[in-house]
C-alpha cells in the first residue's frame, strides 16, 4: 500500500476561508463529559444484562508495582490539560501524581531527575494498535487479528488473540506508548471486542489489562468487510448490503435485551418456572453496548458513512465513542464535536484505497478546531506507535502552513488526553493532575521535535524505561538470545 504525504488543493481551494476561520476558533478546551452515556467506572460497575457475567470473565490481574518517590524538576511541563508551566516540577508518589508546580520539595529518600532543557508530559496513548494480535515477526502464525469468517464476529475478543512476548511492545515503550487499545481488524462490520492494556512486560495478557477500562466493539465501515464478503458471494457485497447487515444485527440486539429484561423482571417479582432466553455471545456484545458498558470504535473513512452511522445509532439507542481513520471527518467536523464523537486519523496517510483518496493534512486540526471537537493521532501501524509525537508534530506543521499558530500544550492533547477520553478512562490517566496515575515521560526536547527521544517512561510512577540505564529496554522473551545480526550477539 502507498501512503504519502498528501494535500488536496482542490479541496483546500474550496474551503480556504472558511478553513482559516474555523482554524482560528481553535483553543484549548476541556474534556467534555458525556451526560448520554455512563462514565468508564459506571460502566464497568454495571452487571451485565443475563446469565454471562456474575463476575466479568478474564479480568485484570495488573498490579502496579511499588516504587520509590520521584521529584522531575525545572523542567518544561505540558499537563495535557492545555496548560504549560515552565521550570516546573513533577513529583510521583505511590503510583499517582502527587503534585505539579514549582519550587517542589522532595522529601529525603526522593529520587531527583533534573528536568532543566527536558519536556514532561503525559504518558502517550495509541487508540489504535494491533500489537499483539498482529505481533512480529509478522508471519502467518502470528495473523490473529481478524476472525474472517461471518460478517458479525461480536462474540470474539481481541485480547484472546494478544501475544504479550510481541517486541513490539518494547519498541513502543521507547517511544513513550504507556497505554494502548489493540482491536480487532477490519475485515467484518462488527470486529468483536477490543481491549485497552497497560504497556508493561508480562507473561499474560490478563497482566497487561487496564484495570477497570471498557471494552470496545470494533466495527467496520466500506471497502473492507464488502471487498472481504463480496468475494464469497454473500452479504454485504456493497455498501447498502453493509448498512442493512449493521441494523439487522442491531434489530437483533435490542430483542436478545429486551427478552434479558424481561426475564430479569420477572424473576425479580418472584415469578416461578422461569426459562432463561438462551445465550449468545455476539448478542451479549451488543446488549453491553447499547447498555453504554462497551465503547463503538469504528472503522470509518468516508465522510458520508460516518453521517449513515450517526444515524443508525441514533435508531437504535446506541453511542459511537470514536471513527477511526476517519480520513474525511474535517468535512463533517461540526457534526461530530455536536454530538461528542472523536475522530482517530493520521497526519498524513492518505490514497492506499479509494476511501482514502480524499484525505487532507489539516484533517486533525479541523476536527480540533470545531467547538468540543475532540482530535485523536493514533498509528494503526507497529512502526508508527514508536513516533506518535512526531505524528502530532506534523498536525502542528500542517496548521502552520494554513497560518494557525498550535501551541504545543494544545497539540500534547491529541496522544494524551483526548485519546483517555475516548477509551472511558480519562479519570485514570492522559493528564498529569493530582490524583490519577503517574504515567509519564520524560523527553530531552520538546516532544514534537523530529530529534526528540524519550530519556525516562513511567507507568504508575514506576520507571519501565531509561535510555541512560546500561540495559534501557525490557527485553521480550522471544527476543531472548535472537541476534541482533548475522553473526552478532545481544
Amino acid at each position: 500500500m502507498t501512503r504519502r504525504h498528501h494535500a488536496d488543493r482542490r479541496t483546500l481551494a474550496a474551503c480556504g476561508a472558511s478553513l482559516a476561520l474555523l482554524l482560528a476558533a481553535c483553543t484549548p478546551t476541556t474534556a467534555v463529559k458525556r451526560p448520554d452515556r455512563p462514565d468508564a467506572a459506571t460502566a464497568a460497575a454495571k452487571p451485565a444484562t443475563g446469565e454471562a457475567t456474575k463476575t466479568a470473565p478474564f479480568p485484570s490481574t495488573y498490579r502496579a508495582p511499588s516504587s520509590p518517590e520521584v521529584l522531575i524538576s525545572g523542567a518544561t511541563v505540558l499537563t495535557g490539560t492545555g496548560e504549560r508551566l515552565d521550570g516546573a516540577d513533577v513529583l510521583l508518589r505511590d503510583g499517582k501524581v502527587a503534585a505539579v508546580g514549582r519550587g517542589l520539595a522532595a522529601a529525603p529518600g526522593t529520587r531527583v531527575i533534573d528536568g532543566r532543557g527536558k519536556w514532561v508530559t503525559p504518558g502517550v496513548i495509541d487508540i489504535h494498535s494491533h500489537l499483539g494480535v498482529y505481533p512480529s515477526p509478522g508471519v502467518d502464525a502470528h495473523s490473529d487479528g481478524n476472525e474472517a469468517t461471518a460478517p458479525n464476529t461480536a462474540n470474539v475478543w481481541a485480547e484472546h488473540s494478544v501475544w504479550p512476548q510481541d517486541p513490539g511492545f518494547e519498541a513502543a515503550l521507547e517511544g513513550g506508548v504507556t497505554t494502548l487499545h489493540v482491536l480487532p481488524g477490519s475485515a467484518n462490520l462488527f470486529g468483536g471486542r477490543s481491549v485497552t492494556l497497560k504497556n508493561v512486560p508480562a507473561v499474560t495478557y490478563q497482566a497487561m489489562k487496564f484495570p477497570d477500562a471498557p471494552h470496545g466493539l470494533k466495527m467496520a465501515c466500506g471497502e473492507n468487510p464488502k471487498r472481504v464478503y463480496g468475494n464469497r458471494r454473500t452479504l454485504p457485497s456493497t455498501r447498502m448490503g453493509n448498512v442493512a447487515s449493521w441494523r439487522q444485527s442491531w434489530s437483533e440486539a435490542v430483542e436478545y435485551q429486551r427478552d434479558w429484561s424481561q426475564y430479569e423482571a420477572r424473576r425479580a417479582s418472584g415469578a416461578k418456572d422461569l426459562r432463561a432466553p438462551k445465550r449468545d455471545l455476539r448478542m451479549e456484545t451488543m446488549a453491553a453496548v447499547l447498555r453504554g458498558e462497551i465503547l463503538v470504535q469504528n472503522h470509518c473513512y468516508r465522510a458520508d458513512e460516518m453521517a449513515i452511522v450517526l444515524d443508525m445509532a441514533k435508531e437504535f439507542g446506541y453511542k459511537v465513542s470514536t471513527f477511526h481513520h476517519a480520513t474525511e471527518a474535517y468535512k463533517i467536523a461540526d457534526l461530530l464535536a455536536e454530538q461528542s464523537v472523536c475522530a482517530a486519523v493520521w497526519a498524513d496517510w492518505w490514497g492506499f484505497k479509494m476511501e482514502s483518496y480524499d484525505a487532507i493534512p489539516e484533517n486533525m486540526v479541523i476536527v480540533d478546531a470545531a467547538k468540543g471537537g475532540c482530535a485523536i493521532v493514533h498509528s494503526d501501524s507497529d512502526e508508527g506507535i514508536q513516533r506518535l509525537n512526531q505524528e502530532a508534530g506534523k498536525g502542528i506543521a500542517s496548521a502552520a502552513r494554513a497560518g494557525i499558530a498550535i501551541a504545543p500544550e494544545h497539540a500534547i492533547r491529541w496522544i494524551t488526553q483526548n485519546p483517555a477520553r475516548a477509551l472511558g478512562i480519562a479519570e485514570k490517566t492522559g493528564t498529569l493532575e493530582v490524583g490519577k496515575a503517574a504515567d509519564v515521560v520524560v523527553w530531552n526536547g520538546s516532544p514534537f521535535s523530529s530529534y526528540a527521544l524519550t530519556e525516562q517512561v513511567f507507568i504508575d510512577g514506576a520507571m519501565r524505561f531509561d535510555r541512560g540505564a546500561r540495559r534501557p529496554l525490557p527485553e521480550s522473551d522471544f527476543m531472548l538470545g535472537q541476534p541482533a545480526a548475522p553473526g552478532v550477539s545481544q
